[in-house]
């Protein structure tokens, strides 16, 4: 399966006190969850009475014929599949309480009351109800042959697990999902009747998401809308579901009818994040008592209803934008200039050829000596044009240093080439991988014996999409001494080299930079067209990098199947890759990943920007020697 799960948030418009009415609203609903193909769907707390029924919680009458209307819709819905996750008042063993009834295939499995009962403001609860926490662990309802209490975990091993929560709990210090997921519940599910005030509901959806991404969880929220009583409060009616943090579906609110939202959450990207963050421990696990419930499984990945983000590195905004780029520009600065600090570095060198990466690196450099207060004059701007170099990439590297008043030194490497293909004997017509790489070896050498001849650093071009696709040299382009791009995917170095060009000190070096970031991605290490034009296209040769981007971020991340990650980039790039070019991609991305670690291996120093990074000392550690068969082989299975 995909490690996708179908859940339903739902807002049934009651009639307060009638409880016939709800009971008929809250069945439809759960079947339309159902038809959808929801596993859980949840509704509002006390949605079968009516949160704002008062003093009428009081009355024995009531109490048993809310509970009746509990058992009818367990009646009603005994042949779906869906499990219900219910709110109505309980009498047990003397005292009244709030509770969510869990039902499914005719029964109710379990009995979860709240917790922490609001006694302030406009909420009297404990007027009426007891706190959950005064029912023993073990409790259970003879009448009702449940169980009942707050330490229920729901699920299986094999599928997701979920814990309960109700309103006014997950406003306090420790929420009770806290516990619950720690324990094992990858999903939380609440129950609520939150009234409306100004701010409240921005302040709501902040807590939800943080609670959400504290707990590294999916939160599903359902809190009562239309119906309720407005003698003192208004309920516009929330339902919501998290993600790890982010908000993936809503629904109207201060809506006159009854709402159903459905949402496919990931739980691999619950279990992957929980797996790499070790703060995240499991916690007084034996406190909690698992109950069963049998799940589909998840959906099939052909049956996920949802959309993904085609450039996660990117955000969608353009203030995100700039936001985005100026906190990355200056972790880049920040980080080369500690460098040069603690290296005792006087100058940098840098190769220039005229393309987006080693633009970013000078860009960088310029920026870092201007916050030491050092001479841009101590920057060496290094062009060594080749075989393959072109008059636009050549005339923009010149330019843009002349722009950026940084030393220029041009050195030609064909003649060193030239000879040195004579002294391997590499003939005159080869144009393998040997003559490629020997003109980035060769440039690496010059920049490395200029550094060491004039007391500076080299520092490094190369991002973070060529090191997951291992297209550098090994000891060429791949080696330097910090390399700024290290942690930068390509699909975000054009706006950064955008984002400078517009800063107000750029406008000598603008024109250079926009020419540049219109110029095709190329090693130009195979001679130029007829035309004297680029003859060497990267994408033409290792595919897309947005692409590319795309398997990165998705599979480091989330590690998610070659299944799922087919799946989620045909839909992401839907109308503009079809299904065999992106799987031949996917195919060639799998392969190169895996075979080009030890270039990763020994790659140098470079600061982290985001959360997905190279580095073998920190966010990715693989043996050189691991294979790729497991997930080639998956990837030939699809059609």
């Amino acid at each position: 399966m995909s490690g996708f799960y179908r859940v339903a948030s739902a807002i049934p418009r009651i009639k307060i006190a009638d409880i016939k009415h709800n009971v008929e609203e809250i069945i439809s609903l759960i079947q339309g969850a159902e038809e959808e193909g929801a596993e859980v769907i949840v509704l509002p707390e006390l949605c079968v009475t009516g949160y704002t029924c008062a003093d009428l919680f009081l009355q024995p009458y009531f109490q048993k014929e809310a509970l009746y209307g509990v058992l009818a819709i367990a009646e009603s819905t005994k042949e779906l599949a869906i499990t219900s996750i219910v709110g109505a008042p309980h009498y047990y063993r003397g005292a009244l309480y709030n509770c969510a009834f869990v039902i499914k295939g005719g029964e109710i499995l379990a009995i979860v009351p709240k917790q922490y009962i609001p006694n302030y403001g406009e909420f009297y609860e404990s007027r009426w109800f007891k706190s959950g926490l005064e029912i023993p662990v073990g409790a259970k309802d003879d009448g009702l042959n449940a169980v009942i209490g707050t330490n229920f975990i729901f699920g299986n091993d094999s599928d997701f697990k979920f814990g309960i929560e109700l309103c006014e709990d997950v406003w306090t210090p420790n929420p009770p999902s806290t516990g619950l997921t720690q324990a094992g519940a990858e999903v939380i599910f609440n129950l609520s009747a939150s009234n409306e005030m100004v701010g409240k509901h921005d302040y709501l959806v902040s807590l939800l998401s943080q609670q959400s991404a504290r707990t590294i969880s999916a939160y599903i929220y359902a809190s009562s809308g239309i119906g309720e009583s407005t003698t003192d409060l208004v309920f516009a009616g929330n339902a919501m579901v998290f993600e790890n943090g982010k908000m993936i579906a809503t629904a109207k609110r201060f809506c006159r009818e009854s709402q159903l939202v459905v949402a496919d959450i990931d739980l691999n990207k619950i279990k992957a994040m929980r797996s790499k963050t070790t703060t995240f421990n499991s916690y007084n696990i034996a406190a909690y008592d698992e109950i069963a419930v049998a799940s589909a499984g998840g959906l099939n990945v052909e049956d996920i209803r949802r959309d993904f983000d085609p450039h996660p590195f990117i955000p969608k905004d353009e203030r995100s934008v700039k936001e985005r780029c100026e906190e990355i520009f200056n972790i880049q600065v920040w980080g080369l200039a500690q460098r040069m600090e603690a290296s005792y570095s006087k100058r940098a060198v840098v190769g220039i050829s005229g393309g987006l990466d080693s633009t970013l690196a000078l860009l960088v450099t310029v920026k870092t000596f201007d916050a030491l207060g050092m001479d841009r004059k101590q920057i060496i701007g290094v062009t060594m044009p080749g075989f393959g170099t072109t008059g636009r990439t050549y005339n923009n590297a010149i330019n843009l240093m002349k722009a950026l008043g940084v030393e220029i030194r041009e050195i030609s490497i064909k003649d060193a080439c030239i000879q040195h293909f004579k002294d391997i004997n590499l003939p005159d017509t080869d144009r393998s991988v040997t003559y490629e790489n020997s003109q980035a070896r060769e440039r690496t050498q010059i920049l490395m014996d200029i550094a060491n001849r004039d007391g500076g650093l080299v520092v490094g071009t190369g991002d973070l999409s060529e090191l997951a696709l291992g297209w550098a040299t090994y000891n060429g382009d791949q080696m330097s001494m910090y390399g700024v791009n290290a942690s930068v995917p390509k699909t975000l170095v054009k706006y950064l080299v955008n984002f400078v060009a517009e800063q107000p000190d750029m406008v000598e070096a603008k024109p250079y930079l926009l020419d540049i970031y219109d110029t095709p991605i190329s090693p130009e290490l195979l001679p130029a067209d007829e035309k004297g034009e680029i003859a060497q296209k990267t994408e033409d040769l290792v595919g897309p990098y947005e692409l590319h981007d795309f398997f990165m971020y998705n599979f480091m991340r989330f590690g998610y199947s070659p299944e799922v990650l087919l799946h989620m980039a045909c839909k992401a790039f839907e109308g503009t890759y079809d299904r065999p070019f992106v799987k031949k991609w996917l195919t060639t991305f799998v392969r190169r990943f895996f075979s080009q670690q030890f270039k990763r291996s020994a790659m140098p120093d470079g600061p982290k920007v985001g959360s997905v990074t190279l580095s073998p000392r920190g966010d990715w550690r693989m043996p050189s020697d691991a294979t790729s068969a497991l997930w080639l082989e998956e990837l030939e299975r699809l059609d």
